[in-house]
C-alpha cells in the first residue's frame, strides 16, 4: 500500500471515526441555547389598575452583603453540642447555630443544593443568572469568559446600585466592568490558603462602615483550597473554618437594619476535597440568611423547605432588593422570606407570598415562551401542558385581583407547582440524552472498527493494481448525504448536518465491507496461523471464536452494564490477565511450548534442525513464563492504586493518590517519599541499563547525550520538586520565599529539560557508534579507506546515517524471502565497519523518548504514582517479552508465516493494558476524578487562556494511553532466521530478552550488505 491510495484510505477512516464521535457526543453532551435578552423595570408588573414601574417601588432591603465561602459544605455548617470529639471540619462554625437559636425570626440555615457540574464558574453563573449550566461548560472553569445572559450583577447596575466586589478573580472575568469597585485576587493557586482571604479582610470591614456601596460581594477561597490541598479532615481545615467563624461574627456586628446578609457556599466537596461531579457531598452546600430587622414571620415551621436549590436565590434576592428577576432565571422565590397574603399592611416595600409568586411565574412563563420559540428541544406535550397550566393560574389570579376578593388558598401552592414543573422540565431537557444519535454514532464506530480489521487483513490485496479504490464508496456517500438532506427538507423543513454525515459515513462503510467480502482473498492470518485461501474469515462465527477479538467484544459489552462500569478497572485487569494467559495455553495446545519428543523410529533425514534443540525451546518457554509471572505481579500490585467511585460506598481510595502535603504522619510521609524516589530512580536505571546492554550509549550524538545527562537531571528535578511540595508552609518561615521560588522553578526546569531531551532525540535519533577496521586485524599495515563511503571528508559516523536505511531494507527483503543475508558465510577479505548498537538503532530513541515522556507525565501526577508508573514500565516490558518469545517459539517450530505483521493478540493486549493503567494511575471516567491540580504544576498563579491548562490536564488524564501509544511500534516483531550459530534475531523495533539481537553489526564495504556477528562473552563498549 503505497502513495495516494494509502493516504486516502487513512483519511477516509479518520473522517468516519470523527463522524461517529461527533454524533455520539452530540447525543451525549447536549448544549443549552442561551437567551440573550434582559429584563427591564417595565417587564414584570404588579397586577392592578395602573401599571407601576417595578424598580421605583421601595424595596424591602436597601443593601445586601454576600459572603461566599467557596466549598462551604453543609456538614461544615451544622453544630452538634453532643459531639465531644469533633473532626477537624466539625463544630467549627458555631456562630450559625447560635444565631439561628437565639434569633429565629432574623435568621435561617438551609442546605443549599447546586446543580452539577459543581465547579466554581458554573456555580457563580447558576446563582447569578438562575439558569442551569451544562457539563459542556466545565472546560470554561480555567479561563472564564464573560456571562452574556441576564444576571443579578447586570440588574443591580441597571437600577443604579453600586456593587463592590473583592475576592476570587473569576468574578472579574465573568462580569467585566460591571462593578463599582473591585479587588480581585488570583484564585488558581490551590496551595495558597491565605492570600485571597487575607486580602478580603484588609478591605471588608472598612468598606462596610463606608457609604459608597449597595451590594457587597466577598468570595473567600481558603476553605476550598484547603480541601484541594489537604482534604477536609486536616487541622488546616479547622483553622480556616475557625477564621470564617470570626469573619461572620464581625460582619453581623457591623450590619444595619436595612441590610441583608447572605452567607453561602457555591458547592461542597468529597472526602478527598475534590468537586465537580453530582454526588450529594459535592452538591450540598450551606446558605445562611440574616438581618438585624425581622426577616421571617417566626421560628422555623414544617412548611419550610428542607433544601434550597441554588437557582432560587436569584428571584429571591431580586425581589427583596427591588430589581427585576433576570430574564433566563428558572428559580423559585423562597417563600418563608415573604409574609402570607393579607399580612403586609404597614410594611414598607413588602411583597406578599402570592404577589412574589405571581411576578416569579410571569417572568418564568415569558422565558419559556421565548426559549421554545428559539429552540425545539423541549417536548411539545410538556410545553403545551405548561402553557395551559399558566393560562389557568393567570386567569384565576387576575380575576381575583380585579374583583377585589381574596384568592383561594390553593393558588399559591398551584403557582409553586407550576414553577417547579418548569424547572424540572428544563433540567430534564438540558440533561436529556439523544438515544438515536448515540446509537447511530456507536454503529458508525463499530463498523469503523470492523473496517479497520478488514483493511489490515486485506492489506496485500489492496496493494495490487486492480484493487478496489474509494471512488465507489465516496460517490455512494455523497448520494446518501444528499438523500438525507432532501428527506429532512421534505419532512421537517430544515436540514441537520449531523444526519447527512451519518448517512454518508454508514453507506460508505457498508459498501466498502460488501466489496471486501466479495474480494475473498486473504494472504495471511493475523493470529499466527496459516490463513485460509478464501474469505471464510469474515463469517460471524469465526470472528466471535477468535479470543483476541472475543475479548474486545466482552469489553464493549461490559460497558452496557452499570455494575461492570463501576468496577471497570478490575474488569479490564481481569481481561488483560485472561488474554495473556491464553498465549502459553494456545502455544501448548499447538505443541509449541515444549520441545518436540524425538521419535527414534524416524529416519535421520526427518530429524529436527539444530535450531530446534530442546535447550533453545526451554529457554524461550522459560522466558515467556517468567514474563507472564512478572505481568501477573504487576497487574496485582496495580490494583493498589485504584480510586473509588461515589457508587462504591465501602471503597477506600488508594493512599498513594493523596499528595504528600496531605499526609499528617511524618513517618508515613517519609516512607511514601522514599518509595517514590526509589521508583523514579529505578525507572531511570532500567532505561539506561537497557540502552547500555544493547550498545546504544557508545555514540556521541544527541540521543546518547540525553540518556547520559538529561534523563538523570530530569529525575533529580522531579525528586526535588516532590520534596519542596511536601514541605509544610510553617516549617521554614525564614525560607518561605525560597521555597515558593523552588515550587515555581523546579517544575519549569523539568519541563525545559524534557523539551531539550525530546528535541535532541528528534534532531539526532541514531545511537550507533562506528569505527573502521581492516579485514585482517592482525596486520599492522594500513588499509585504504572503506569503499562504501560515497564521498571523502565525511566521518564513518555521518556516513552511517545514509547507510542504515539501506541496510535494513536489505535485511527485510532477505527475511521476507526466507533466505540468508547474502554474504553471511563468506570470508571477510575487505575493509569493514564496526557499528555498535545497530541492532537497536531505531528502537533505542523510541524507548528513550517514551522514558523521558513518562517522567514528564509523572510530574503531573501525585508523588505516590511513581510506583504505579514503574509497574507500568514493567508491564510494558513483560508484554513485549511475551510477544517476542511466542513469536520465537512459533518460528523455531516452523509455524510462523514470516513477514513484518503483528498478531492480533499482542495488539489487543496492548490496548487493554493502556486502559488498565488508566485506572491504575488513579483516574476514573468521572468528572470528580479529574486531577485538576495538573493544570497548575509550574503555573501556580493560573493561566490567561484555556489551551495550556487543558493540555496539561489532558496529558495527566491520558498518560497511560499516551505512553502505550508511543511504544506501540515496539509490537513490530523481530523475525529470527537460522544461521550457522543458531537463531539470530534482527529486531527493527524495541528489543527484548530472548531475541538475542547482536550489539555489533559488521557492514561489508565491497558488497553493501550486512551480516551478524554474535558478540558472545563481550560486553558493550561503554
Amino acid at each position: 500500500m503505497k502513495g495516494l491510495p494509502v493516504l486516502s484510505l487513512l483519511l477516509w477512516m479518520c473522517a468516519v471515526y470523527f463522524v461517529g464521535i461527533y454524533l455520539f457526543v452530540g447525543g451525549f453532551l447536549l448544549v443549552r441555547l442561551e437567551v440573550n435578552r434582559t429584563s427591564t423595570c417595565g417587564d414584570v408588573l404588579q397586577p392592578g389598575e395602573e401599571p407601576v414601574d417595578f424598580c421605583r417601588v421601595q424595596p424591602r432591603f436597601r443593601r445586601a452583603v454576600l459572603l461566599i465561602i467557596d466549598a462551604l459544605k453543609i456538614d461544615f455548617a451544622w453544630f452538634d453540642p453532643n459531639n465531644t470529639a469533633p473532626r477537624p471540619y466539625e463544630n467549627k462554625l458555631p456562630v450559625l447555630e447560635e444565631t439561628v437559636s437565639s434569633r429565629p425570626s432574623h435568621s435561617r440555615l438551609y442546605p443549599f443544593r447546586a446543580d452539577p457540574p459543581t465547579t466554581t464558574m458554573q456555580r457563580i453563573k447558576g446563582f447569578t443568572t438562575g439558569s442551569l449550566p451544562t457539563f459542556v461548560d466545565v472546560g470554561n472553569n480555567f479561563a472564564s469568559s464573560a456571562i452574556l445572559e441576564d444576571n443579578l450583577i447586570h440588574q443591580f447596575g441597571q437600577v443604579g446600585k453600586r456593587v463592590v466586589f473583592m475576592g476570587d478573580d473569576t468574578w472579574e472575568n465573568l462580569f467585566p466592568k460591571k462593578f463599582h469597585r473591585s479587588l480581585p485576587f488570583p484564585s488558581f493557586n490551590v496551595k495558597d490558603l491565605h492570600t485571597v482571604d487575607n486580602g478580603i479582610l484588609q478591605h471588608l470591614y472598612t468598606t462596610m462602615v463606608g457609604d459608597d456601596w449597595d451590594v457587597l460581594v466577598a468570595h473567600f477561597l481558603g476553605v476550598d483550597h484547603c480541601g484541594h490541598r489537604f482534604g477536609p479532615d486536616h487541622p488546616a481545615m479547622a483553622d480556616k473554618l475557625t477564621q470564617m467563624d470570626g469573619v461572620i461574627r464581625s460582619v453581623i456586628d457591623r450590619l444595619h437594619n436595612d441590610t441583608l446578609l447572605v452567607v453561602m457556599g457555591d458547592h461542597g466537596m468529597t472526602d478527598t476535597g475534590d468537586h465537580g461531579g453530582e454526588s450529594q457531598k459535592e452538591t450540598d452546600a450551606a446558605i445562611f440568611l440574616y438581618s438585624p430587622s425581622p426577616l421571617f414571620p417566626g421560628p422555623p415551621s414544617q412548611s419550610e423547605p428542607d433544601v434550597v436549590p441554588q437557582t432560587d436565590l436569584v428571584p429571591t434576592l431580586a425581589l427583596l432588593l427591588g430589581v427585576p428577576i433576570p430574564y433566563s432565571s428558572v428559580g423559585q422565590v423562597l417563600l418563608p422570606l415573604f409574609p402570607p397574603h393579607g399580612q403586609t399592611e404597614g410594611a414598607v416595600g413588602r411583597l406578599s407570598q402570592l404577589e412574589a409568586l405571581w411576578i416569579n411565574a410571569k417572568q418564568v412563563n415569558r422565558f419559556l415562551e421565548t426559549y421554545s420559540g428559539m429552540a425545539k428541544d423541549i417536548p411539545p406535550e410538556s410545553l403545551s401542558q405548561l402553557k395551559r397550566q399558566f393560562s389557568r393560574l393567570s386567569s384565576e389570579y387576575l380575576s381575583s385581583v380585579r374583583e377585589g376578593r381574596s384568592p383561594s388558598p390553593q393558588l399559591a401552592a398551584s403557582l409553586q407547582a407550576y414553577l417547579t414543573s418548569v424547572r424540572d422540565t428544563c433540567r430534564a431537557t438540558w440533561a436529556r440524552f439523544n438515544p438515536l444519535k448515540m446509537a447511530v454514532g456507536l454503529a458508525i464506530l463499530a463498523f469503523a472498527c470492523l473496517t479497520c480489521f478488514v483493511l489490515s487483513e486485506l492489506s496485500p490485496v489492496l496493494i495490487r493494481e486492480n484493487a478496489p479504490g474509494l471512488t465507489a464508496p465516496l460517490v455512494v456517500a455523497l448520494a446518501a448525504g444528499a438523500c438525507a438532506a432532501a428527506w429532512q427538507l421534505l419532512a421537517r423543513g430544515s436540514v441537520e448536518a449531523a444526519w447527512c454525515l451519518a448517512a454518508a459515513a454508514l453507506s460508505s462503510e457498508l459498501l466498502f465491507l460488501w466489496r471486501a467480502r466479495r474480494r475473498g482473498a486473504v494472504p495471511a492470518d493475523k493470529n499466527g496461523s496459516k490463513a485460509p485461501k478464501r474469505a471464510t474469515w469474515l463469517t460471524p462465527c469465526r470472528l466471535l471464536l477468535i479470543p483476541p477479538l472475543l475479548v474486545p467484544l466482552l469489553r464493549c459489552a461490559s460497558l452496557l452494564s452499570d455494575s461492570y462500569v463501576i468496577a471497570e478497572g478490575r474488569a479490564v485487569t481481569f481481561l488483560v490477565f485472561s488474554l495473556a494467559l491464553y498465549i502459553p495455553i494456545h502455544l501448548n495446545w499447538d505443541g509449541l511450548l515444549l520441545p518436540p519428543i524425538h521419535d527414534p523410529l524416524k529416519a535421520a533425514g526427518f530429524l529436527p534442525p539444530a535450531a530446534l534443540s530442546p535447550s533453545t525451546v526451554r529457554r524461550e518457554s522459560s522466558v515467556l513464563l517468567a514474563c507472564l509471572g512478572l505481568l501477573v505481579g504487576s497487574l496485582y500490585l496495580s490494583l493498589s492504586f485504584h480510586a473509588c467511585r461515589e457508587e462504591q460506598g465501602s471503597c477506600q481510595p488508594s493512599p498513594f493518590l493523596s499528595p504528600l502535603s496531605r499526609l499528617q504522619d511524618s513517618q508515613l510521609k517519609n516512607l511514601h517519599y522514599v518509595l517514590s524516589v526509589f521508583s523514579l530512580g529505578l525507572w531511570t536505571y532500567l532505561l539506561r541499563r537497557c540502552l547500555r546492554h544493547y550498545g546504544n550509549l557508545n555514540s556521541s550524538g544527541g540521543t546518547a547525550f540525553t540518556a547520559h545527562w538529561v534523563l538523570p537531571l530530569l529525575s533529580v528535578c522531579l525528586a526535588l520538586h516532590w520534596a519542596v511540595s511536601a514541605t509544610p508552609e510553617d516549617s521554614f518561615r525564614n525560607l518561605a520565599e525560597l521555597i515558593g521560588l523552588a515550587q515555581l522553578a523546579l517544575p519549569r526546569a523539568a519541563f525545559c529539560l524534557l523539551a531539550l531531551g525530546l528535541f535532541l532525540i528528534w534532531l539526532d535519533p541514531l545511537t550507533v557508534f562506528v569505527k573502521t577496521r581492516g579485514a585482517a586485524s592482525a596486520r599492522a599495515s594500513p588499509l585504504p579507506p572503506p569503499s562504501y563511503r560515497a564521498s571523502t571528508g565525511i566521518s564513518p559516523q555521518a556516513e552511517l546515517h545514509h547507510l542504515i536505511p539501506q541496510i535494513y531494507q536489505r535485511m527485510r527483503r532477505s527475511m521476507d524471502d526466507g533466505g540468508e543475508l547474502s554474504g553471511a558465510g563468506e570470508v571477510d577479505s575487505s575493509p569493514a565497519v564496526k557499528a555498535y548498537g545497530l541492532g537497536t538503532v531505531y528502537s533505542a530513541p523510541l524507548l528513550l523518548f517514551c522514558g523521558l515522556l513518562g517522567i514528564g507525565l509523572l510530574l503531573l501526577h501525585p508523588e505516590g504514582m511513581a510506583l504505579s508508573f514503574l509497574l507500568l514500565l514493567l508491564e510494558m516490558g513483560a508484554l513485549l517479552h511475551i510477544h517476542a518469545s511466542s513469536t520465537n517459539l512459533s518460528s523455531l517450530h516452523g509455524t510462523y508465516s514470516g513477514g513484518f505483521d503483528v498478531p492480533w493478540t499482542p495488539v489487543v493486549l496492548w490496548s487493554l493494558a493502556a486502559t488498565q493503567f488508566f485506572h491504575a494511575t488513579g483516574h476514573l471516567p468521572t468528572f470528580p476524578s479529574i486531577q485538576w491540580g495538573a493544570a497548575f504544576v509550574g503555573f501556580p498563579d493560573g493561566h490567561t487562556g484555556t489551551l495550556l491548562p487543558a493540555s496539561l490536564v489532558t496529558l495527566n488524564t491520558f498518560a497511560s494511553h499516551i505512553l502505550f501509544a508511543g511504544l506501540c511500534f515496539g509490537l513490530r516483531s523481530c523475525y529470527p532466521q537460522e544461521t550457522p550459530n543458531g537463531v539470530e534475531g534482527f529486531c527493527t523495533q524495541v528489543n527484548v530478552r530472548g531475541l538475542r539481537v547482536p550489539g555489533e553489526q559488521r557492514v561489508s564495504t565491497d558488497r553493501g550488505h550486512t551480516s551478524a556477528e554474535s558478540r558472545r562473552g563481550r560486553g558493550p563498549l561503554v
